[in-house]
């Protein structure tokens, strides 16, 4: 079965906007919703980084379909906060939230300060972060880990 989703962009729209988009969405027959987590607007012209996590909260209480976040633990955030961001609002939202893990991208990991690793170590920490967030404080019903990736290798 196809779903049909809005993406809310938190790197091009303010997240005001984006809830009211979600909540329009929902209404206009979409199934579901994810929403991005940048720091960095694409452009200087979008001008935007909510914080998804916050937004989701929101988004959740506001509608009734599944929102779910793309989200790269490891550098910018410890993959226990991945874990307890994602898990309270499962369990406050049964069944409607997910999150999609990836290994990252520097315009939105670069505010640690930290040297960008090379895609085989930013793997292999994504690897380990995927463990930690599965194992620290379930919910009753597990929230969804996808991937994310946009190679291949990545995927695999």
């Amino acid at each position: 079965m196809t779903t049909y989703g809005f993406h809310a962009s938190h790197e091009q729209t303010a997240p005001s906007r984006l809830l009211a988009d979600v909540q329009a969405a929902e209404r206009a027959g979409f199934d579901a919703a994810m929403s991005s987590d940048h720091i960095t607007p694409w452009g200087e012209r979008q001008g935007h980084s909510g914080f998804a996590f916050s937004w989701l909260g929101a988004a959740l209480a506001t509608t009734s379909f599944p929102i779910g976040s793309v989200n790269a633990p490891g550098q910018r955030y410890h993959p226990t906060l991945v874990a307890q961001a994602t898990t309270t609002p499962a369990e406050m939202f049964p069944d409607r939230d997910w999150v999609a893990l990836g290994s990252g991208q520097a315009m939105n990991e670069h505010v640690t300060g930290e040297p960008w690793p090379v895609t085989e170590t930013r793997v292999r920490r994504l690897e380990e972060c995927v463990d930690v967030v599965r194992v620290y404080d379930r919910p009753v019903e597990p929230v969804p880990l996808l991937a994310c990736a946009i190679t291949p290798p990545t995927a695999a």
